[in-house]
């Protein structure tokens, strides 16, 4: 009867009457697009545009739907986030399911999958979904191209607005990527939300919500970790010793071994001899001769709750976030520090950003210099390592901003302002700056142009005619040397950018590709820039090319190059350590810069960035040997964080991935 019921309702949400539904983007609470949502029978037309940080898409769609509300026919036009053209399309036909999306075309016999899951619509589809899904008995079904999808009902809850008062219920969605999403539908199962702790996209007229749902999903995915935490984190009573195995020293980049490992709590207690006895009431585990690597620095994070978790299974158990939402972020912190939830150590930056129509919404927002000076003062009041600096800050007031920050004890780090270039930022006392392509587009553009938009991405098509060995190149790289100012170049960002194509695997993530679920796989064969230009394939692959020149030139004038994604860190950031290998890096050079070396950069070695008696017990466990193979570190036996032990195997499949390597064995205490 349920299930009739639900059916019922799938056909009252798609009436013969024409219908016009409204929903604003927010991004923190800004106001940063719409989607507007046509039906007229079982037609529908969407148009969705949202604009944050200069950046967005601009998505078009027309579907059909059948009387149970499924799409038999859907049209995706448009560009994503970076500007890669969308054309997609589903179609039911003849008993036959087809499809084309960025990773080509497919078809498929209708079977129990009937229902099309999008790579590049708009959110409303999702509720289509959900309703398809609520009617299923057991609310989870197959999907195409691949995979299962299924919903989880949460709370219900009455939302005031300009139409009057409006009951909904939130649901959870998973089954279409690595982590749920999660949707408010009315009562009569449309759509009223899309939300996630940072990004909602809610019915116009009821903005106001915004805050209460975006919470809501930050709740809903809060319970979701601690019940991974309770599966997956190992405390044990005692010590716990780990023997057989190998350590890489970062202070003289050599393995030695094979050691036993002994730790107590949070801290290391000694490196012992393999054979030493061990004591009443401890854990052993064998490392089966593999090597112990110090816990690695993810350097630009972004780091949300959804990432945190995975970093930790990849190695990285410490982040220097870059921006964030400081409330949200303070609630993150707090969770791994009660040990509620896995995720790194974090190292925070102030954002700081000007007031313009390409603001990004991320941290704070500032219309003058005084309002600017005010919040340096704040970050360096809570005990913040430093402030970035953001595309839309005015330029003449970094100076100023500068010796405030330098006054308190803060360092400073940021993109180039738009209408300035490096050297003006190291002239100004820059600590840090922040993507190669900053650095870069200072020797390519002109000076009236402006990187608040994409041009700060499309102009590094100008690279391959630069001549590296130019005099505007050398001074700007003459000037980070003699002012000892570090890059943090993030080049796998820029890999994904310059060279990844539709219908192929990113070359970031080839090695891990095959243990991805469809959803991430889908994305990972997904082009981020418009190459179908007459020769942008070309330019942007040469773009690249000098990227990496550039990279090692910097290397070679001694430059502190720091390792950082600004993608999530995990297996992005593996990748960014392979790429300094390609800069002229050796493996045991990357090892020592991707942790000792970043300890010290953040004044933290005195407790992490080696294997050593009286230091945090932060390291992970491989099964090969990285000073030969830096590639070694994608296969993670374990991890230990802050005392706590972790097998990536347990991790994994919470996010539908394969795992790249077996857990140890654990013997229990020894009496």
């Amino acid at each position: 009867m349920l299930k009739k019921l639900l059916l019922a309702s799938l056909v009252i949400a798609s009436p013969a009457a024409a219908e016009m539904r409204e929903y604003r983007a927010l991004s923190g609470g800004n106001d940063v697009g719409h989607l507007r949502v046509d039906i007229e029978g079982s037609q529908v037309t969407i148009d969705y545009d949202y604009k944050n940080n200069g950046r967005g898409p601009t998505i078009a769609e027309e579907l059909t739907l059948d009387a149970n509300g499924y799409p038999i026919n859907w049209q995706i036009t448009g560009a994503s986030t970076f500007g890669n053209p969308i054309d997609e399309m589903f179609r039911i036909e003849n008993g036959m399911a087809s499809w084309r999306d960025a990773t080509g075309t497919g078809e498929a016999a209708l079977g129990d999958a009937r229902f099309y899951v999008d790579q590049n619509g708009s959110p409303w589809s999702l509720a289509l979904l959900a309703r398809a899904l609520l009617a299923d008995e057991d609310n989870s079904m197959p999907i195409l191209p691949g995979g299962s999808a299924r919903i989880v009902a949460h709370g219900d809850a009455i939302f005031e607005g300009s139409d009057g008062p409006v009951s909904a219920t939130t649901y959870e969605l998973s089954g279409l990527d690595l982590n749920p999403v999660y949707i408010t539908l009315d009562a009569d199962n449309r759509l009223f939300a899309f939300a996630s702790p940072r990004f909602a996209v809610i019915r116009a007229g009821y903005e106001a919500a915004d805050q209460a749902l975006r919470e809501y999903a930050q709740q809903l995915s809060t319970e979701r970790f601690v019940r991974i935490q309770a599966e997956a984190a190992r405390n044990f009573d005692g010590p716990v010793r780990v023997r057989n195995v190998h350590i890489f020293d970062p202070e003289t980049m050599t393995r030695s071994g094979p050691h036993a490992v002994v730790w107590n709590n949070e801290r290391i207690s000694s490196i012992q001899p393999n054979d030493a006895p061990a004591t009443e009431g401890e854990t052993i585990i064998d490392g089966a001769g593999g090597t112990l690597v110090p816990g690695m620095y993810e350097m630009h994070g972004h780091i949300s709750q959804n990432v945190a978790l995975l970093n930790i299974a990849a190695g990285v158990t410490s982040v220097r976030d870059m921006g964030n939402e400081n409330d949200v972020l303070d609630g993150l912190i707090a969770r791994i520090e009660d040990g509620m939830i896995a995720g790194p150590r974090i190292t925070r930056s102030g954002f700081i950003e000007g007031l313009s129509e390409f603001s990004s919404q991320t941290g704070e927002l500032v219309e003058t210099e005084a309002e600017a000076l005010d919040q340096v003062r704040w970050y360096a009041a809570r005990g913040f390592h430093q402030v970035k600096l953001y595309n839309s800050m005015t330029p003449a007031w970094a100076p100023r901003l500068v010796e405030e920050a330098h006054s308190l004890g803060l360092r400073v780090a940021g993109h180039v302002p738009a209408f300035s270039n490096a050297n003006a930022m190291i002239e100004a006392g820059f600590d840090e700056l922040t993507h190669i392509n900053q650095v870069m587009l200072g020797w390519v553009l002109e000076p009236e142009e402006d990187t608040r938009t994409l041009l700060r991405l499309t102009a590094l098509d100008r690279l391959p005619a630069l001549d590296l060995d130019s005099a505007p190149v050398q001074h700007t790289i003459n000037l980070m040397a003699e002012n000892s100012i570090a890059i943090d170049p993030t080049i796998a960002i820029h890999e994904s950018l310059l060279l990844g194509r539709n219908g192929e695997i990113s070359p970031s993530f080839v090695d891990i590709f095959d243990n991805m679920p469809i959803g991430r796989q889908r994305s990972l064969q997904q082009a981020w820039a418009d190459v179908s230009a007459e020769g942008a394939d070309e330019r942007y692959r040469g773009a690249f090319d000098q990227v990496m020149r550039t990279v090692s030139m910097m290397r070679e004038r001694g430059i502190l190059i720091v390792p950082g994604t600004d993608m999530g860190g995990s297996f992005a950031y593996h990748r960014e350590l392979e790429l300094f290998e390609r800069a002229g890096y050796t493996a045991p050079e990357v090892l020592r810069l991707a942790t000792l070396g970043m300890a010290e950069y953040l004044g933290q070695d005195e407790d992490l960035g080696s294997i050593e008696g009286g230091k945090y017990a932060d390291f992970f466990l491989i099964p090969g040997d990285p000073t030969q193979d830096l590639g070694a570190i994608k296969s993670i036996a374990m991890v230990v964080a802050n005392g706590t032990v972790y097998f990536p195997s347990d991790i994994y499949p919470h996010f539908g991935i394969t795992p790249f390597a077996e857990a140890p064995e654990i013997v229990e205490s020894e009496d």
